[in-house]
């Protein structure tokens, strides 16, 4: 063996000592990452999680594919990202559902929030908006207070399931006015949104994005917002505080991996949201669709979502929104 064969064999030796595992980290991504969205399609996660993963897989040297698997209140879609391989090659969208309110909800969870996922990094805050028929009387959120306790019968309203924002923003409600509320869980926002504008449902507390262009058509009337400001998207409408009705309760996104993903690909990811959340033309459509852009990283993130769930369980505990 010649000397120069030696030296490449030497300086090759490293490389071939790593580890599979080890070769795989480094090389990571080399294959589509697939996004999983615990919601229904045109929802305000299906939303979010398009802006971002168009923009943050580019950063990767990769592609994001969105999937949407919604259904049991984000169960379904999330029981899929923790039984998921630990590769980074499969992300999803955490949320005030699936990971602070549904196992105050449910008796028989099938993934742990805390064990099952690592945090990746806070997206947004997610306000909710009330919208009612256009063709009931009431004009403002006290005008609904008085017309739902004059109408002798409870009122009903859907969410996207038990345990999202607009699920509990709508119990919080409840038990703040004293007014009886039906809850109608669905699959598929455009079913519900539809659903109020012909007048089947009294209420939607909805993600902003999911129902800006029918406020705006006219085809349903906005008369609050939750949260504790006014929004950028409709910056005229009041928020519930506002009017006297203190519901605080507001969604927020996130994203999370299975437990166990390799620390070099987390932290690549943490680094990769980070910069896309930078992209101010990226903020500026997030807020245009009614959510609060926030940049939140790892550790930040995974002891926010934990006071989150004690915060909810609070909520829960005291309006009896239990599941069903």
């Amino acid at each position: 063996m010649t000397g120069f064969h030696r030296r490449a064999l030497l300086a090759a030796a490293p490389v071939l000592a790593l580890p599979a595992a080890a070769r795989a980290q480094a090389a990571w991504p080399d294959r589509p990452i697939r996004w999983i969205n615990p919601g229904p399609a045109g929802g305000a996660g299906d939303v979010i999680s398009r802006f971002i993963g168009d923009r943050m897989g580019p950063r990767l040297g990769t592609t994001v594919v969105i999937e949407n698997r919604p259904g049991a209140g984000t169960n379904i879609g999330m029981t899929a990202l923790a039984r998921s391989a630990p590769d980074g090659y499969t992300v999803g969208l955490a949320s005030i559902a699936s990971h602070a309110a549904n196992k105050w909800l449910h008796d028989n969870m099938p993934f742990d929030a805390e064990k099952d996922f690592a945090a990746v990094g806070l997206i947004a805050r997610v306000p909710n908006i009330v919208v009612i028929p256009p063709q009931n009387p009431p004009r403002d959120l006290q005008g609904f207070v008085a017309w739902a306790k004059g109408l002798g019968r409870p009122i009903n309203f859907g969410s996207v399931g038990i345990g999202s924002s607009q699920h509990l923003a709508a119990a919080q409600f409840g038990q703040i006015t004293g007014i009886e509320i039906i809850h109608a869980p669905y699959n598929q926002a455009g079913q519900m949104n539809t659903d109020l504008i012909e007048g089947r449902l009294d209420v939607l507390f909805q993600s902003i994005s999911a129902v800006t262009g029918m406020v705006q058509a006219g085809r349903m009337r906005p008369i609050a917002v939750s949260g504790p400001a006014r929004v950028a998207a409709f910056p005229d409408l009041p928020t519930m505080r506002e009017q006297g009705v203190d519901v605080t309760t507001t969604g927020w996104f996130g994203l999370a991996t299975p437990a166990g993903v390799p620390e070099p690909i987390l932290a690549k990811l943490d680094e990769a949201l980070t910069a896309t959340m930078q992209d101010e033309e990226l903020r500026a459509r997030i807020a245009a669709g009614g959510a609060v852009p926030e940049v939140m990283r790892r550790a930040d993130f995974a002891r926010f979502m934990s006071s989150e769930s004690e915060r909810i369980g609070a909520i829960i505990r005291t309006t009896g929104a239990r599941r069903g």
